[in-house]
């Protein structure tokens, strides 16, 4: 996790410089000189695709063109844009929805799980990781929000919102420390330190970006290295924000754990607020 979280903080504040720039005719600022360093720009409140031009010293049109964005350059808080030109453009969104067999879902009857197998399904999406390559990933939900899932990622992936990994991560994330920092939908546990169900049990809640959008209950966070995002007022790549890629889920139905009182879980969406 030490290993991760390192790669973690190199993204932030990344140190490639930009090939083949001219030199400012005028001297620039402090901020001027590291957005002009930087491989990434997440997108904060206020900011549009000219103002981040402004800042990056580069325009509007090649910062749209490499995010493969058209004028007039809508941009979204919690994007991730890039600011350098990529190797190759980004494939087209692809998505499919499969059945659920007991074997996927490691189905155990004596433990009674809410919902059987056949009533979930595997929902294939297509995904930007944290390094801005593109992927194929999957998330088991309730048959009856399958749709809704996909028009979410539809969502997340043309706001060019980072993910960090979903399944398959023997694929998508060979070296992935263990599950807990993975997007994913059901699991049949019961709400932790009690016997009640999860929503997670029911297919009907998702946790996106764990390690990004940590759990914060009295003085736990989890997963662990999540601490180092529990400053909400920044903007880093993964981070979820109300006014930011937390739409994509809110304006499709879900509520968000991150606007709880008791208890902030910044990565966990569900139907029923719970």
């Amino acid at each position: 996790m030490r290993k991760l979280l390192a790669v973690l903080l190199a993204l932030v504040v990344p140190a490639t410089v930009l090939p083949g720039r001219p030199a400012a005719a005028a001297p620039a600022s402090v901020g001027q000189v590291a957005a002009r360093a930087s491989v990434w720009h997440v997108v904060a409140p206020g900011e549009t695709m000219p103002s981040i031009a402004r800042d990056s010293g580069l325009s509007a049109a090649d910062i749209g063109r490499w995010n493969q964005i058209v004028a007039p350059y809508p941009v979204h808080v919690d994007e991730t844009l890039r600011l350098t030109p990529p190797a190759v453009p980004l494939p087209a969104w692809r998505t499919r929805i499969e059945p659920v067999t007991p074997a996927m879902v490691n189905w155990n009857p004596a433990l009674h799980c809410p919902v059987p197998p056949a009533a979930l399904r595997r929902v294939w999406v297509s995904y930007i990781d944290l390094q801005g390559a593109y992927h194929d990933g999957s998330i088991i939900v309730h048959r009856d929000v399958a749709v809704r899932v996909q028009n979410i990622f539809l969502t997340l992936f043309r706001w060019r919102y980072r993910v960090m990994a979903m399944a398959p991560t023997s694929v998508n994330m060979p070296d992935a420390p263990n599950m807990a920092i993975v997007t994913a939908g059901y699991s049949c546990r019961p709400v932790g330190g009690t016997d009640v169900w999860s929503e997670h049990a029911f297919g009907t809640a998702i946790d996106i970006n764990p390690l990004q959008n940590p759990m914060l209950r009295g003085g736990s966070v989890s997963p662990a290295g999540g601490s180092y995002y529990l400053d909400r007022s920044r903007y880093l790549i993964g981070m979820i924000h109300p006014e930011g890629a937390g739409r994509a889920f809110t304006e499709n139905g879900y509520f968000w754990g991150g606007q709880w009182r008791s208890v902030k879980d910044y990565m966990h969406f569900s139907l029923t607020n719970r």
